[in-house]
């Protein structure tokens, strides 16, 4: 199943990112705080310092919050363009307050990291990278322009030039730093969000196709009964109407429709099931029910379902739960759509453990990325023949992370190989030599108990 989730997921198409009530309350904090630093400078360290321009630099941040409070809502998001604003407001701000209180020999010069780094948190990598360079250029201006420090004996605090060179240094390096470190856990966050908003969407399509199915069985049992009765009929009719053609023709295309009915009703039911009889079926037939979309893909799709070890003989019944059979086929998907020709689909089962394996013909996962496989947005298995194996194709990379959360979720683990050395030729490879999926069920998380009674079927809520 292809999951329409580019217009979602689209960073471009999600609106914007950062609330002006969130940037108000932190320009506040800054605010107090800069007015407490000026108050204990003045009052109990005997600083000289020029307040009547430090208290203007504040007022600033003063008016623009209470512009921003009352001119617009306070759930307002911003654009790009009005976050930078905000934020580049803010790095000038405190470096004209750098400026007037000893540049880099004030040790608040650390606070022109805080923009930057809401930046890398919440805006695109281009706008860090403009507020970044403007701080570095800010910080840089205030280390050779600035106002000294004056105590209250009159003598200039003035740091060595050595010392201050090491404190810009520590500043820029920091303020690098957090960017990309604050960026990466970002994006990672996002990526995350982003596939888990997936796979419950794909977990909850794939539900309602249940539940649908569910609703079209009921249907077709309760009326299976008036269908035989009108078919019954009509073929007695049309026996008795030998001598009548055109009534004959009536009676025989009654009967058509009904037998139409009923074909009808048993295709619309094939995707799922209420009946609690139908939530369960023999491993191989839920192996089928999950390739079923494929297997008429020009590729061959072969079975081959043993015990193994201390297996019973018969095979295991498990449940058809929508997570299971969704995961499996992403996987079967994603190994015939990569294939040259052939996959196979293994199934083992012991008295422990259930084990699905499924194996294709094709190239493998690519080394790089194979510790990698299951993650969110790793888009490749070998990119350069996308094209060629999937014309028009562009994925995601979502398809793996989805199978393996819905199926780690009903109690599987997921493994991925290659099943031939990459560096072999062709004529070296064994006939099983692409990507290998292994995935293991304990037998009580997915095996029905043999013999229990099944309980009475449920009334389907359409």
């Amino acid at each position: 199943m292809i999951l329409q989730t580019d217009g979602l997921l689209n960073r471009d198409t999600r609106g914007d990112w950062v609330r002006l009530r969130t940037l108000i309350l932190l320009r506040w904090m800054a605010i107090f705080g800069q007015l407490a630093a000026i108050v204990v400078a003045d009052r109990y360290l005997g600083m000289i310092l020029p307040l009547g321009l430090c208290f203007m630099a504040v007022g600033a941040s003063v008016v623009a919050n209470l512009i921003a409070g009352f001119v617009f809502p306070q759930n307002r998001r911003l654009t790009e363009t009005q976050a930078l604003l905000i934020l580049l407001f803010d790095i000038t701000q405190l470096a004209f307050l750098l400026f007037l209180a000893g540049g880099l020999s004030n040790p608040f010069a650390l606070l022109i990291l805080a923009p930057v780094t809401i930046s890398a948190l919440a805006l695109e990598l281009r706008t860090t990278i403009i507020l970044g360079f403007i701080a570095i250029g800010l910080l840089t201006f205030t280390s050779f322009f600035s106002l000294p420090l004056i105590l209250g004996d009159g003598t200039r605090l003035v740091l060595p030039e050595l010392f201050e060179f090491g404190f810009w240094l520590a500043i820029v390096i920091g303020l690098l730093f957090l960017s990309l470190y604050s960026r990466r856990v970002a994006t990672e966050i996002r990526s995350m969000s982003d596939a888990l908003l997936a796979t419950q969407m794909a977990l909850d399509r794939e539900q309602k196709l249940t539940d649908l199915g569910g609703v079209v069985a009921a249907a077709a049992h309760e009326l299976g009964t008036p269908l035989a009765t009108i078919k019954l009929v009509s073929s007695e009719l049309a026996e008795e109407l030998a001598d009548r053609p055109s009534l004959r023709e009536d009676a025989e295309l009654i009967r058509t429709q009904a037998d139409r009915c009923r074909d009808i009703l048993r295709s619309m039911g094939r995707a799922g099931k209420d009946d609690l009889h139908m939530r369960q079926a023999p491993l191989g037939e839920v192996l089928r029910e999950a390739a079923e979309p494929h297997v008429s893909r020009g590729k061959r799709v072969l079975f081959d379902l043993y015990p193994s070890r201390n297996g019973d003989d018969r095979q295991p019944v498990v449940l058809r739960r929508p997570e299971v059979i969704h995961g499996l086929r992403n996987l079967i998907q994603n190994a015939v759509d990569f294939s040259r020709s052939t996959v196979w689909i293994d199934g083992e089962w012991t008295r422990d453990t259930i084990t699905i394996r499924i194996v294709d013909d094709g190239e493998g996962y690519p080394t790089q990325i194979i510790g990698r496989i299951g993650d969110p947005f790793v888009r490749q298995r070998r990119s350069d023949q996308d094209m060629t194996r999937r014309p028009g194709y562009e994925g995601m990379g979502l398809g793996l992370f989805i199978a393996k959360t819905l199926l780690e979720r009903s109690g599987a683990e997921l493994s991925f190989a290659n099943a031939a050395d990459p560096f072999l030729t062709s004529e070296e490879r064994p006939e099983r030599c692409g990507a290998i999926v292994e995935v293991i069920w304990p037998v009580d998380r997915l095996v029905v108990a043999p013999y229990r009674p099944l309980g009475e079927n449920t009334l389907i809520q359409s």
